[in-house]
């Protein structure tokens, strides 16, 4: 299944179940925002998936906080266009 064109925003991306579905998005092709508490881990899964040949950023945000949740997917709008996988 290719995923080309599409926009993932993966939550709890650094660790565990959030990191390998941002890790298998972007193997199908997909271009994957990276979410987690800090944006320094996010950022370790996007250098990791960047390594592997794909597309990704991490972001930092706190998803408890919706002014957060709306600044960050304003940030990944601007990135990579509007998310159409979450």
């Amino acid at each position: 299944m290719s995923l080309e064109g599409r926009v993932a925003v993966v939550t709890g991306a650094s660790r565990g179940i959030g990191k390998s579905i941002a890790e298998c998005l972007a193997a199908a092709g997909a271009k994957v925002a990276c979410i987690a508490t800090t944006e320094q881990n996010a950022q370790a899964t996007a250098d990791a998936i960047a390594a592997d040949g794909g597309t990704a950023k991490g972001y930092g945000c706190d998803v408890s906080n919706a002014e957060s949740v709306t600044e960050t997917l304003g940030k990944v709008g601007e990135d990579f266009g509007v998310p159409t996988i979450i």
